[in-house]
């Protein structure tokens, strides 16, 4: 396959090692040429110079024999134009673009992306897609990580194993006796920065970050047998009133009942935007690490504080005096990945990485086949990946045992029709089956060859 990636930055980087890894003939275009060294020295892939949206820059990268072209650069207007401009002049197959002006996106102007006016085959909303990571997690209390996989009928959780954990030090194999009424299994451990895919000898010890592959009916009862017990928050700080910020506030106030919001914005000009834009929530315009505006915001009876800002460390440190006043649960948004393995040993109860969510979005529009999502997990490290099965997949009427799988790739769950199914070694794969599958990132390009899906275009 050929792409053209419009944009250097961290996604567009991220999309780009993504891709180049798989062998793939990668072409990034960006104005920036420090960003594009980097990329050079770091990557196999083709950089050029210039304006993404330059009709001679993009033929010079390549794009009348083209077969993808992914606009993902800060500026929406050019990420449009860049589309517009490759199906016209170029007669490119599929595009990409990542748009983040809501007013874009407003119903109202819905037929502005069809094929006759402005042709783009799939759109990414950043702050729609973020918001909406952050609410599944919210809704499921206790959770560092929540995806709801196959119509919701299953959930991929995470949790931390704290010192009252009910099932710690506990065989897996006598866990799902004690639960044999349950669909659920253990799929992955993060033990400090060490990553297990446990057999059923493994026990649970305190500080392990446990993934969880639940039918979602048991799932309440899962999380109570780990000890998490914890209430749907109500009682919500946000600090940092961005666009994310104002998306999830909105999708807040549309699901839960007696919410109370109160946003920290440090900026006076935006702080008066967000009191004119938002209706029945509080604004304080100060800053989050200023311990009077933490009290004015009454931090220490607050179920949850959400950290949005634009600095990592800031929110990272905002989070930590939450919990030191009192906050019962914090969510921070982080865009270096480096800090991932302190969520535990800090105290973070979740933390958000923007560029994994965004392009697990990406990558699930970009292969071929019968992929129905992708997700990011551990930081990236790890792709969940729901897929069906047809009847022309090299899997399909094989027994699980019989399965050539790489290492540390699990087949977490069979969904066939309304019933979540946990495998055991004798289970058969049957067409139409929904399958959700734990893989390394490095072993992606093993698994498709497997299920005869290739990165390709749809």
């Amino acid at each position: 396959m050929r792409a053209i990636i419009c944009g250097s930055d961290q996604i567009g980087s991220n999309i780009a090692a993504y891709l180049s890894k798989e062998n793939h003939d990668i072409t990034v275009v960006d104005t920036n040429n420090d960003n594009l060294m980097q990329i050079n020295n770091a990557l196999d892939v083709n950089t050029i110079v210039g304006f993404p949206s330059d009709p001679d820059t993009l033929k010079r990268a390549g794009a009348d024999e083209c077969d993808l072209i992914i606009a993902v650069t800060d500026k929406d207007e050019i990420n449009m134009v860049a589309c517009q401009i490759s199906h016209s002049l170029f007669g490119v197959p599929k595009k990409i673009a990542r748009i983040r002006n809501q007013n874009y996106l407003d119903p109202a102007w819905s037929n502005l992306f069809s094929r006759a006016h402005m042709p783009i085959d799939v759109i990414i909303s950043p702050e729609q897609i973020i918001s909406e990571d952050i609410y599944q997690r919210l809704s499921i209390p206790g959770t560092t990580t929540a995806i709801s996989l196959s119509d919701e009928k299953v959930h991929l959780v995470g949790v931390i194993c704290m010192e009252d954990c009910p099932v710690l030090h506990t065989p897996l194999e006598q866990l799902n006796k004690l639960f044999s009424n349950l669909s659920f299994s253990i799929v992955s451990i993060i033990r400090k920065t060490k990553t297990i895919i446990p057999d059923e000898t493994e026990m649970l010890e305190e500080g392990d970050e446990v993934y969880i592959i639940v039918d979602t009916n048991h799932l309440r009862r899962i999380m109570a047998a780990f000890g998490h017990l914890e209430k749907e928050a109500r009682k919500i700080i946000i600090s940092g009133g961005g666009n994310i910020g104002i998306s999830l506030i909105r999708k807040l106030q549309q699901n839960i009942s007696g919410l109370q919001v109160k946003v920290i914005e440090h900026d006076n000009a935006h702080a008066q935007y967000l009191s004119e834009q938002l209706s029945n929530i509080i604004i304080l315009n100060g800053d989050t690490l200023d311990r009077a505006i933490m009290e004015e915001a009454a931090v220490s009876s607050a179920e949850a504080y959400i950290a949005l800002m634009n600095d990592d460390k800031n929110n990272i440190l905002g989070s930590l005096l939450a919990k030191q006043y009192g906050c019962e649960r914090v969510v921070t948004l982080v865009n270096n990945n480096v800090y991932f393995p302190l969520v535990g040993p800090l105290g973070i109860d979740t933390m958000i990485s923007p560029k994994s969510i965004i392009v697990s979005n990406i990558m699930q529009h970009v292969r071929r086949g019968r992929i129905i999502s992708i997700h990011s997990i551990h930081g990236g490290k790890t792709e969940v990946i729901e897929i069906e099965i047809s009847e022309s997949s090299q899997i399909a009427n094989k027994v699980v045992k019989d399965l050539d799988l790489p290492n540390n790739v699990v087949i977490s769950a069979i969904i066939r029709k309304d019933t979540v199914i946990i495998p055991k070694k004798n289970d058969k794969i049957l067409p139409q089956d929904h399958l959700i599958i734990l893989s390394p990132r490095e072993k992606a390009r093993e698994m498709e060859e497997l299920l005869s899906v290739h990165v390709d275009l749809l």
